[in-house]
């Protein structure tokens, strides 16, 4: 088992080293620029848009639903204990390099919501389907079908083995007994029979328990950390400062924190940054594909927020609480450095509100990811397949107290990488028509903007 073990580690080293994390990026590089910074230019536009969007055309879901379903599966562990052990590797300099990932992996994730609405179709049960696996095969040609399925295969290993099941139960089961000592079984108990009776009901139940919980637990932890950040104001220059420079000269050894290098910095900062926010994984167009809207553009830019919110702004007030409160130089780390923070400014109430938001980030992790497989299920399968996934995913939630195999999630991030490929493939070849949808787009609103004006000007 070990000598399996050291194979996968060293496959996942390689796999997550530079090539796919160039790719990652350079995709993000190469889709900002053909679509002229449209994060920048159209990003006020498109957070209106969130509350503001008509909800017209075919779709079960609202567009702010669709959207809530993928932050429940981005917003999770990663914004907590990944931004802790990217800055326990790579030193405060990461932070800056996870806002560069976030930065052009916002162009990725247009394209990624912009594409699952164009190349959307109905299943046999009449409900929405679309992603990655349908773009690649409708957008690139049925010559295309092999890397269609490869993509869903690798999406179910991940919702089975990877993000959406173990890492979550255990930081739920682990921190509810190291904060309010709840037993293990208890916790894991009670977690199967919520994960059931949402999964039992499908994308209407899992949209509406994640329209509720995601701007509660977003909030609720956007306030915590700006108390945080307000206790230490005086500071915010100086840990922006460190950020900036840590990230151009690398950060010396200092208290328990061992040094790093620029190299260092960048590599932990973009793949945790990734890791986050999901950017070309091609897991968020899989609900993006759901919503009710008439314009492949206008979900793009509802899609684009998410990688925003999550990183942008999630992800930085963990760093900033990590920075101005000087935990990244002691000797913890993942979520007990995070932990350390949150207690230095709140005391054992901040351990506890912390463990109320990483539970309620995990648990939504696993709604969107159980959402994820089973749209993979049913491209695979067809709609027979959905009682067996959810039966298999059940019970992986269900063993997910008494398993720590170490293999298994080197093997998930193995998958997780391995997603992406074929997403990013289909990114490149279809990005002219990215590019011509969003014109369209563009264009209309242009026009009915003239048109509302010349109505005013002549009454």
């Amino acid at each position: 088992m070990e000598s399996l073990h050291q194979v996968l580690s060293s496959i996942d080293s390689v796999l997550w080293g530079p090539p796919l994390i160039t790719l990652l990026v350079g995709t993000g590089i190469f889709l900002t620029i053909r679509l002229r910074l449209l994060q920048v230019f159209r990003l006020p536009q498109a957070l209106r848009l969130i509350f503001k969007a008509k909800n017209q055309g075919r779709g079960d879901v609202s567009s702010f639903k669709a959207l809530c379903v993928a932050l429940a599966a981005t917003v999770g562990t990663g914004n907590i204990v990944g931004v802790a052990t990217a800055v326990k590797v790579g030193g405060p300099g990461a932070i800056f390099w996870m806002w560069v990932a976030a930065f052009f992996g916002m162009a990725t994730k247009y394209a990624e919501g912009l594409l699952a609405v164009k190349y959307r179709s109905v299943d046999e049960n009449g409900e929405i389907a679309g992603g990655p696996m349908f773009y690649i095969r409708q957008g690139m040609g049925e010559k295309w079908k092999p890397l269609a399925t490869a993509f869903a295969i690798f999406c179910i290993l991940v919702a089975y083995f990877g993000i959406g099941t173990f890492p979550q139960v255990n930081a739920i089961i682990d921190s509810m007994e190291l904060s309010f000592g709840f037993p293990k079984v208890a916790t894991d108990v009670i977690l199967t029979v919520f994960i059931t009776a949402i999964t039992i009901g499908g994308l209407q139940s899992i949209s509406k328990v994640a329209s509720k919980v995601i701007p509660f637990m977003a909030l609720l932890y956007i306030a915590i950390s700006l108390g945080l950040i307000a206790l230490y104001i005086d500071q915010i220059p100086a840990a922006v400062a460190l950020i900036l420079d840590s990230a151009f000269t690398g950060t010396a050894a200092a208290g328990g924190f061992a040094g790093s290098t620029v190299m260092m910095a960048m590599q932990n900062g973009i793949a945790r940054g990734v890791f986050s926010n999901e950017s070309g994984l091609g897991s968020a167009p899989i609900a993006a594909a759901a919503a009710k809207t008439k314009w492949p553009a206008e979900q793009g830019l509802i899609s684009m927020t998410g990688t925003f919110i999550d990183t942008i702004i999630i992800c930085t007030m963990t760093g900033l609480a990590l920075v101005l409160t000087g935990v990244w130089q002691g000797d913890a780390a993942g979520a007990a450095m995070t932990n350390a923070a949150f207690a230095s400014a709140y005391g054992s109430f901040g351990s506890q509100i912390l463990t109320v938001s990483l539970v309620l980030f995990a648990f939504t992790t696993i709604l969107g990811w159980n959402y994820y497989g089973e749209r993979a299920a049913i491209y695979l399968m067809g709609t027979k397949g959905v009682m067996p996934y959810r039966l298999i995913f059940i019970c992986l939630i269900a063993s997910g107290a008494f398993l720590k195999l170490e293999t298994i999630w080197v093997l998930a991030d193995i998958v997780n990488g391995l997603m992406a490929i074929p997403n990013l493939i289909a990114l490149i070849a279809l990005s002219g028509i990215i590019v011509a949808e969003t014109e369209r787009y563009l264009n209309r609103k242009k026009r009915a903007r003239s048109i509302a004006k010349a109505s005013e000007a002549h009454e």
